[in-house]
């Protein structure tokens, strides 16, 4: 609810188009405050009235499905221009689509891993989640890889921002060394991901990794991993609400510059590799493993995980 609307908040300030179906709006909302109270009462409201038409008996379900809800907030024009100035956000339509979900396998399991690629430029607004990033990053789809899971972002080609629908993560070693990571402390690696200053989106279970890393004693910088420095990777993984953490067996970036890509046919381009062990490192274990432990915590059920 938070992001929602922080994002709501940022398209009325910088890119009303984004929110409404047309550009015009008039401009005293862009200043107007975003009451997440409001906002919550809405989707909320819509959320009760939606899951009373889904019957969907807990033994009717595969093992391990979920419920995924889709909610989407948009800015209504034609009932924006009717409201008086002031603190009234009836001009905000909901609409929510509900389907079922099957989480990924244990995780953990070798043929899980993501397989990524760069292949474009990171996105403008990223600060806010907006659906019309579906349509910006479909021209994207056509520099997919086969076997390829989830699609990078670079503004300059070398640091890594960010996956289309993930947050990204590396774990680094500090220093160039021939000895094995693991037979030494913590110290010696930290993880790192892009800043949110650097243009990407503050997700939620990229939050929660940091908190995770805070707690846990696990050096932690948010700087965009380089891929000059890809030597001293040892172990990365991405980030989402649906995926929630999963590691990475290949990084592929594109042999010259990502300017290159729409000069050449996909299955022309050559491009550079690089593999981590199929199975999750020990830190990604140990994040993982603490994201499970808090979300039983918190009540969340295990198989969500």
């Amino acid at each position: 609810m938070k992001r929602l609307s922080s994002s709501i908040r940022i398209l009325l300030k910088s890119n009303p188009e984004l929110l409404f179906s047309s550009g015009s709006s008039p401009r005293f909302w862009m200043n107007q405050p975003v009451p997440g109270s409001s906002i919550y009462d809405r989707v909320n409201g819509s959320m009760s009235e939606a899951l009373k038409s889904v019957v969907v008996k807990e033994s009717e379900r595969l093992y391990g499905e979920e419920l995924a809800v889709t909610v989407l907030v948009t800015g209504n024009v034609e009932k924006l221009n009717r409201l008086d100035v002031g603190n009234n956000w009836d001009f905000l339509d909901v609409w929510l689509h509900i389907g079922a979900y099957s989480p990924l396998g244990p995780l953990g399991v070798g043929e899980n891993a993501a397989s990524l690629a760069l292949v474009g430029r990171g996105r403008d607004v990223a600060a806010a989640k907006y659906s019309d990033w579906v349509r910006l990053r479909k021209p994207l789809e056509k520099f997919r890889p086969p076997l390829t899971t989830e699609l990078l972002l670079s503004n300059d080609g070398d640091h890594l921002l960010e996956g289309c629908i993930t947050n990204f993560f590396v774990v680094c070693r500090r220093v160039k060394s021939s000895e094995n990571l693991y037979g030494g402390s913590l110290s010696e690696f930290e993880v790192q991901t892009a800043p949110i200053t650097d243009g990407v989106l503050a997700g939620v279970i990229r939050d929660l990794v940091i908190e995770v890393c805070l707690s846990e004693g696990i050096p932690y910088r948010e700087r965009a991993p380089s891929w000059s420095e890809r030597e001293l990777w040892e172990e990365a993984f991405i980030t989402s609400s649906l995926r929630i953490l999963q590691h990475v067996g290949t990084i592929k970036v594109p042999v010259g510059s990502m300017e290159g890509l729409a000069c050449n046919k996909p299955e022309e381009i050559q491009w550079k590799e690089k593999r981590f062990k199929e199975r999750p490192g020990m830190i990604t274990e140990l994040i993982k493993k603490a994201i499970m432990e808090r979300g039983i915590k918190e009540g969340f059920p295990l198989k969500a995980f």
